[in-house]
């Protein structure tokens, strides 16, 4: 589990079908495997189910954000910043989000005939400007620390993981020195955020929201501590989610070069060189297919971790309180049961009639049921727009020999970055 986790879980369903359970160390894991299984998780008996194995070890890193919290904690939370994910709201980011999508297209086109470029870091890049323009109203190019510090974060979130928060953090290792390093600088960026916020008139975005929410902590030290943990939260979760889909994305259009051109066609049909509108993104159906496809197969998140908080049986099997049950979107994506060629990439899966009487628990790339991500709605039109753009202007292709692959993290992506060379569409 602590070199491949993928690979152990595909293994045990392979050999022992869709209800496994899993000794590991001191703990027994309830890995299960089937839609239904996965929709009486995480919709019909949701309220039995907290957050689980890796996600409460992971609160050591990342505090009691939206992506960790249980309870009344992560309902006042959601309350909070579900107005900002509303969909008129998102629907009116388009614009700064095609401009953001228009300057890394233009800084691709500069390095046409040069040396590789590192797609993840340049989609990681993307993101996070994206995020800093559409929730927080800040610039957070500004921050040039904050990649390596997110990355120190999530290193540390999943070492905390595997080790079930056994390792004291005081510990001078060198991956908990760098987290600690990294922790004290996401405080200075969010410090810096919430001055330069409250300078200004109050607005809709997350950072004057989480203001107001805090406003009222009694203890000011434990307000900062709430207000990091949240925003932190939400940037890592925000940026790196988008970024590794794109990151898949790139790597496939690679290997399917058939996929690309009619992905550019499209493209150069639904927007050419114009700015895109909510009306022409209603045009770019294939780019969606293709999207929908990547996350079939390479879903950021890639485990969703429980708790049963009492007995429960689930497809028949039972479930003591207290057990670790997992589910797990990459491998289910990929049931043979409910996907024909389950490896294949193939986006006419996600045309509308290929679609039609699909088991809607199948494909759960954004979790399901009272804890559906948040934040879909905006990371799907990122994605969308910036596959649409670069693919209009540019062709990216593999730096010969280099092997692609995953990394289980807290999301899935690609191990090591993904060097690509640039080249111009004539």
């Amino acid at each position: 589990m602590v070199r491949s986790r993928l690979d152990v879980m595909a293994w045990a369903a392979a050999e022992y079908g869709d209800a496994v359970r899993l000794p590991l160390g001191p703990k027994t894991l309830y890995f299960f495997n089937h839609p239904d299984h996965a929709k009486h998780v995480l919709a019909d008996n949701a309220e039995n189910y907290t957050k689980g194995l890796g996600m409460i070890h992971a609160r050591r890193a990342l505090g009691d954000g939206l992506l960790t919290s249980d309870g009344e904690v992560w309902r006042g939370q959601r309350k909070t910043i579900q107005p900002v994910f509303q969909p008129k709201r998102i629907a009116g980011q388009l614009g700064a989000i095609s401009d953001e999508a228009e300057r890394l297209a233009a800084r691709l086109s500069t390095q046409v005939g040069q040396g590789p470029v590192d797609m993840r870091a340049e989609m990681t890049a993307f993101t996070l400007g994206v995020l800093g323009r559409t929730l927080i109203d800040a610039d957070l190019g500004e921050f040039e620390s904050l990649g390596d510090s997110f990355e120190a974060v999530q290193n540390q979130a999943m070492f905390d993981a595997i080790t079930l928060g056994t390792v004291p953090l005081w510990l001078p290792l060198p991956l908990q020195m760098r987290f600690r390093r990294a922790r004290r600088d996401l405080q200075r960026v969010v410090d810096r955020l919430a001055a330069d916020r409250a300078a200004r008139p109050a607005g809709d975005d997350v950072v004057s929201r989480l203001i107001e929410s805090v406003r009222h902590e009694p203890d000011r030290r434990v307000g900062r501590v709430r207000m990091r943990d949240e925003l932190v939260t939400l940037l890592l979760a925000g940026h790196e989610t988008t970024a590794s889909t794109l990151s898949w994305a790139f790597h496939l259009l690679d290997e399917h070069p058939e996929v690309w051109e009619r992905l550019h066609n499209e493209a150069v049909a639904v927007f050419g060189h114009g700015p895109l509108t909510i009306e022409s993104m209603h045009g770019l159906t294939y780019t969606t297919q293709v999207l929908d496809e990547v996350i079939r197969l390479y879903p950021p998140v890639w485990l969703l971790p429980r708790i049963a908080r009492a007995d429960d049986e689930i497809g028949g099997f039972p479930v003591g309180a207290g057990s670790d049950v997992l589910l797990c979107p990459y491998l289910l994506h990929r049931h043979p049961s409910f996907w024909t060629q389950p490896t294949r990439f193939d986006p006419e899966r996600f045309t509308p009639a290929a679609s039609a009487g699909r088991n809607r628990y199948s494909y759960i790339p954004f979790g399901a049921g009272p804890r559906f991500c948040v934040g879909n709605s905006l990371g799907m039109m990122e994605a969308t727009v910036v596959l649409a753009t670069v693919a209009r202007d540019l062709r990216l292709t593999k730096v010969p020999g280099y092997r692609v692959a995953g990394e289980a993290m807290l999301t899935l992506r690609i191990r090591g970055g993904l060097p690509m060379t640039v080249r111009a569409v004539t």
